[in-house]
């Protein structure tokens, strides 16, 4: 028996008194049918996750979601504590996630959040409070 089957035996035989091999077996399965019925591709959601995680990417999307407006690129450069090429790469990263729209105008560029990233920051909003 694995080292990972023993820990959910040992688990098991806590919470249920006893324990054999049909419940380790049923338990598994019931945690592979969770696992099947994760979207088919999580790939974005990882995605804008990860993007989320870098400080400057997120003030960039809380910005923009502040706003509620688009924002030219000369509008957010100002606020944000990087050069002028580090807020560019923190745009393309934001857009190519998925969590800011982007458009050009002549020789300005202009972005907004997407809803996505509406919703993902509200979400960490409504959620910040219980978990202090």
């Amino acid at each position: 028996m694995s080292q990972q089957s023993e820990r959910l035996e040992r688990l098991i035989v806590e919470q249920e008194g006893e324990c054999c091999v049909e419940d380790i077996n049923a338990r598994v399965e019931a945690m592979e049918r969770h696992v099947s019925a994760f979207p088919a591709d999580t790939g974005r959601d990882r995605t804008a996750l990860k993007v989320l995680g870098n400080d400057t990417r997120y003030t960039i999307v809380r910005l923009l979601a502040a706003a509620g407006r688009e924002l030219c690129v000369c509008e957010i450069t100002p606020v944000v504590d990087v050069s002028d090429s580090a807020v560019s790469h923190a745009l393309s990263d934001l857009f190519e996630a998925g969590l800011v729209t982007r458009r050009k105008d002549g020789t300005w560029r202009y972005y907004e959040a997407t809803e996505r990233a509406a919703a993902l920051l509200d979400a960490l909003d409504r959620t910040r409070e219980g978990s202090q």
